[in-house]
């Protein structure tokens, strides 16, 4: 694999003048807390001043930001607006009349740009599965359908469906796809290679999940949107856009099911979280880009963290109004180095081959059941068969790659008295599965089951085309 070049200038924290021995006891606040990072990258001033990636996470890898998405959708609506093509008081049905339901309610007819940005259309909670149920070939006839119980620019609701409307309302009016839009307006001239995009069955880029960058990207975004869209000496995205983006627009709850957090009970823009300092743009599973104005300061960061209130608040008590303590400098990139995700631990085992099936009633299985599963000793770990078409290698003490279907597979394995136990992380997202073979009997679980459903095979071909089966 080749590696991207570097996009920001680096330096030391000392030298940029932030505190090594704060980011080391930010680094020993996620491990205490058991919050799994797959990479961080603090950038102060413009310099890089920390970056690292747990193995077998790397550099030029890019990694699923989930509905961090989002922001970049709503900076391509600010594009469009400052073409002409599109306003904030353009509506839904006029936009898009090709896709407006018969009897459309008159709340649906008023729901404008500003509406879906904001997520104020007035649903009372995410409308996407419903939505689907509703019209399964026609996401936006879906919204349009479901119930308004609330007045739209009342209240916020988390609602995935109004970005992927916000997606197809620029698709419609600069008749560009959303990926060469913004590959055309900002990830080229910003020198980001490589964006991948997971798509819904026709196709069409989801808009509010599916975009897959590396760190340093979300950084460089972080930095554009800190520098009012300018990118050296030019101004790729309007500064009022990102100044309207990026304020309070309508105030927000806390999210169902999630620790209360007060970085997500401060407020919402445009596709923006407004925190206690700043804003950012944030992902299922701990994907984050955070803006801090105030500090000139961005963090980038990846990672399988679920529900916790403790991100991004421990960006506060760690790196804000910090001082140099260059004595630190050598440890933390020693320690920067280091990092990693533990292969599993065991012996290299018997020598011979081991058939099983798979066992599916386990929570969160990623194989049907009876799924065979084959485990072949190699020279330096194992060849596994899961099912007719998947094939994976695993190393024993090492991480072994392979693309059985187009995206890679990175494994570990190992023998636990008479268990086989691999883990086999997707390594472009932030899951991975957990299977074990003892006897005549597999399991295959997944660590956090993907938004988009639980059938491995699906996860590893490359665009995922689906749609979600919940919000």
């Amino acid at each position: 694999m080749t590696s991207q070049r570097a996009l920001l200038p680096r330096s030391t924290p000392a030298a940029a003048g932030m505190s090594s021995t704060s980011i080391l006891a930010l680094l020993d606040e996620l491990e205490a807390q058991s919050i799994e990072c797959h990479s961080l990258m603090i950038v102060y001033r413009g310099q890089v001043v920390a970056e690292g990636w747990w193995t077998p996470y790397s550099a030029e890898r890019p990694h699923l930001l989930y509905s961090l998405t989002k922001s970049f959708t709503s900076i391509a609506v600010g594009l469009a607006i400052a073409d002409g093509l599109l306003s904030l008081d353009d509506r839904v049905v006029d936009v898009l009349p090709d896709h407006v339901p018969s009897g459309v309610s008159e709340q649906g007819r008023r729901i404008t740009v500003h509406h879906l940005l904001s997520m104020t259309a007035g649903h009372g909670k995410d409308s996407l599965e419903e939505a689907w149920e509703l019209e399964p070939g026609d996401l936006v006839k879906g919204f349009l359908r479901v119930s308004f119980p609330a007045a739209e620019g009342t209240q916020h609701d988390y609602d995935n469906a109004t970005t992927f409307i916000l997606a197809r309302m620029v698709e419609r009016v600069t008749g560009r796809e959303l990926p060469e839009f913004l590959d055309e307006r900002l990830f080229k001239p910003m020198g980001i290679e490589g964006a991948e995009w997971d798509r819904v069955a026709s196709g069409a880029a989801f808009g509010f999940h599916g975009l897959h960058l590396t760190t340093e990207a979300i950084a460089v975004f972080g930095e554009l949107l800190l520098r009012g869209g300018r990118w050296g000496d030019q101004q790729l995205v309007p500064r009022e856009w990102i100044e309207l983006a990026t304020r309070r627009h309508i105030d927000t709850l806390a999210l169902p099911n999630w620790a209360v957090n007060p970085d997500f009970t401060s407020g919402y823009g445009y596709q923006f979280w407004i925190s206690r300092h700043g804003y950012f743009g944030h992902g299922s599973f701990g994907q984050y880009c955070v803006v801090v104005p105030s500090h000139d300061l961005v963090i980038a960061l990846t990672g399988a963290v679920g529900p916790t209130n403790a991100v991004p608040g421990l960006f506060w008590d760690h790196l804000l109004d910090t001082e140099a303590t260059p004595e630190n400098d050598a440890r933390l990139a020693d320690r920067l180095r280091q990092l990693s995700m533990p292969p599993v631990p065991g012996s290299l085992g018997p020598d011979r081959s081991i058939k099983a099936t798979i066992d599916a009633s386990a929570d969160n299985s990623a194989l049907p059941d009876g799924t065979p599963v084959t485990v072949a000793p190699t020279s330096d770990g194992w060849l596994i068969h899961l099912g007719p078409s998947l094939t994976i290698k695993a190393g024993h003490n090492e991480w072994h790659e392979s693309s059985p279907l187009g995206r890679p597979v990175i494994a570990s394995a190992a023998w636990q008295n008479d268990t086989y136990t691999a883990d086999l992380y997707v390594i472009t997202t932030p899951h991975r599965v957990h299977l074990t073979v003892n006897g005549p009997t597999a399991t295959a679980t997944w660590s956090t089951v993907p938004l988009t459903g639980p059938n491995l095979p699906l996860h590893l071909k490359s665009p995922l085309m689906t749609r979600p089966d919940v919000s």
